[in-house]
């Protein structure tokens, strides 16, 4: 599935402290190519590999979920960092694979094991293989300068 790139209008620091009530001091766009990239400024508390993992987690559920009609978001969004390379000492290029399940399907998933869990005759391994394969993953890159 191809997601929508996500557009920065007019300010980045705001829009994140808006969509995400956090107050990290950052310029540029969400790191789409080198010349998007996501600038992060002096004076953000926590460590740089923190931040970036956090801006990427926060570009993701703008992609996947909160741009999106209801029975289209995902949920349960989870990143891994896959590679990193830094370039020209100040840009990270880092590469992260997305995990997701479609939002409605996910919670049906919960309600179905909560409903089941001590029940004799449920198949916790066949929940989890359907979970699993009702899983979209996804490879992204993004961009930072710092």
């Amino acid at each position: 599935m191809q997601f929508k790139e996500i557009e920065v209008e007019n300010n980045l620091q705001e829009l994140v402290k808006v969509a995400f009530n956090s107050d990290l001091k950052l310029d540029g766009a969400w790191g789409y190519s080198q010349a998007l990239a996501t600038v992060i400024k002096e004076g953000n508390s926590g460590s740089l590999a923190q931040i970036e993992f956090t801006l990427a987690t926060m570009r993701a559920y703008l992609e996947m979920n909160m741009t999106l009609s209801e029975e289209e978001r995902y949920g349960a969004i989870n990143l891994q960092e896959l590679s990193r390379e830094r370039i020209d000492d100040s840009y990270d290029k880092v590469e992260y694979e997305i995990s997701a399940i479609k939002e409605l399907e996910y919670k049906a998933f919960i309600k179905e094991y909560k409903e089941n869990l001590e029940k004799s005759d449920f198949d916790m391994s066949e929940h989890f293989a359907r979970r699993k394969s009702a899983t979209l993953k996804r490879k992204v890159l993004h961009w930072f300068k710092s």
